[in-house]
């Protein structure tokens, strides 16, 4: 009988007792599950799951094989976990976007780790182990497919813990390359998708009328897109997900995607300046048509969930001003602001090291909110204030109401989620604490730490 655990740390924003509601903002993760569900039907096995974003994970753990899953702003906490167990005589590995993107900083703490997707090396690390020939590396399969695969174990999920629970995924992968995402430097371009009837079987499977698909760019593929959609159109769910602003352009498929019930997507603007989309390789975003585009999803009864960054090379202290400004002025639903994070293993990051504007390699600050590198145009300081004090400006009862005139979605939902955000932007400094802290405050690089 193989005993395993999978764990799910706690990163600086959802972590149990300190995140900023009691039930989880996250939609409920379906990595641990998908692992669960990989495990072959011939090991006999007892399964422990825990995500410390909604509970306690032991110290005492009395099983045989500890799985974690890692990213970047989880690494620190994930690494305490592995040396602990480890200490205890646990056999630990480790796998996740950190560990695909930076190995050798993971090896010294686990006793495997695993490289890219998991469909075929963690059931073959499982054999390994039970054979005595545990390897210290898997990669990833180089002719992985997500076809005919078993589906994430959805038993397993608490309930009642996590904001959403309809999670699904239809495709993996990106065909962009922005210098900033984990996404191309992790796992390539190469795009992945399960076949269409697979998902939409698993989605009447649960009996959903509301779902999420947490793909990364749900529209990559335009023919694989319409066939999507147009499955989905009998199902007569409400869904939301991500995609990138192409969508707008491609009025045939944004008006399937809005036939086949999404009313929200998640849509990387970044910046309202092509000067700074083109330091970081997304110059297909074109801020000169954002508020046609715009206007156009909400045409289509689709709210938007804008996301921005700050700290681009070109960026100065104007940005933040003129960004809340942009917002407020083309209605965008639910606007959501990041400091730029040169995660490592990305062009952004490579690029920023060798200019000697990594400021610390803490990775518990790579969280999206706190300054990580020396910005070009100010201070660390005027970053770190200047994004905050957009949060404020962008939820404050004003901006709620003049945004809400425009927006598809139902008043009520609308307000939930804008008053939601109002609570979390107004209390960052509060949320988005670490023990460590930089004392660098001046516009002057420090050395790495």
């Amino acid at each position: 009988m193989l005993r395993i655990a999978l764990l799910s740390p706690k990163g600086p924003l959802y972590r149990h007792r300190g995140g900023i509601f009691r039930k989880s903002l996250r939609y409920a993760p379906l990595t641990l599950p998908t692992l669960a569900a990989l495990i072959p039907a011939d090991i006999e096995h007892e399964l422990v799951l825990f995500d410390e974003g909604i509970e306690e994970i032991p110290e005492d753990l009395d099983v045989d094989l500890i799985g974690i899953t890692v990213i970047t702003g989880t690494a620190n906490r994930s690494y305490e976990l592995a040396d602990h167990f480890r200490s205890r005589g646990k056999t630990v590995v480790l796998g996740g976007p950190h560990i695909t993107l930076i190995p050798d900083d993971a090896a010294p703490h686990a006793d495997a780790i695993v490289v890219g997707y998991a469909e075929d090396t963690w059931p073959q690390l499982l054999r390994d182990h039970l054979a005595g020939q545990l390897q210290k590396r898997y990669d990833q399969a180089p002719d992985l497919s997500l076809a005919g695969r078993p589906r994430a174990r959805r038993d397993l999920i608490p309930g009642g813990r996590h904001v959403k629970t309809g999670v699904f995924e239809a495709t993996r992968g990106c065909n962009h390359r922005c210098d900033f995402c984990v996404v191309p430097f992790a796992w390539g371009r190469k795009p992945y998708q399960k076949p269409v009837q697979e998902v939409i079987d698993e989605i009447r499977s649960t009996g959903v009328k509301r779902a999420i698909f947490i793909d990364l760019n749900l529209v990559a593929d335009k023919d694989y897109a319409a066939e999507l959609f147009t499955a989905l159109i009998p199902l007569q769910i409400q869904w939301g997900g991500l995609a990138t602003s192409l969508l707008a352009r491609d009025e045939k498929l944004l008006d399937l995607c809005a036939r086949s019930g999404c009313i929200a997507l998640l849509v990387g603007f970044e910046s309202i300046s092509p000067a700074a989309l083109k330091d970081v390789s997304k110059s297909f975003n074109s801020p000169e048509l954002y508020r046609e585009w715009i206007e156009r999803f909400h045409d289509h009864g689709i709210a938007l969930n804008g996301t921005f960054v700050f700290g681009l090379d070109s960026d100065t202290t104007d940005v933040f001003e003129e960004t809340t400004q942009f917002v407020i002025d083309t209605r965008i639903d639910l606007p959501r602001f990041a400091i730029l994070t040169p995660f490592p293993g990305t062009a952004l990051h490579e690029r920023l090291d060798e200019q000697g504007r990594i400021l610390t390699k803490n990775w518990e600050l790579y969280d999206g909110q706190h300054v990580v590198f020396q910005p070009a145009k100010m201070s660390i300081d005027a970053l770190e204030k200047g994004n905050m004090q957009t949060w404020r400006d962008v939820y404050s009862y004003g901006s709620i109401a003049r945004r809400m005139r425009a927006t598809p979605i139902s008043k009520a939902l609308y307000l939930a989620a804008n008053f939601g955000y109002r609570f979390y932007g107004r209390r960052l400094d509060r949320f988005y604490t670490c023990d460590w802290q930089l004392l660098q405050r001046e516009s002057t690089p420090v050395q790495a730490q």
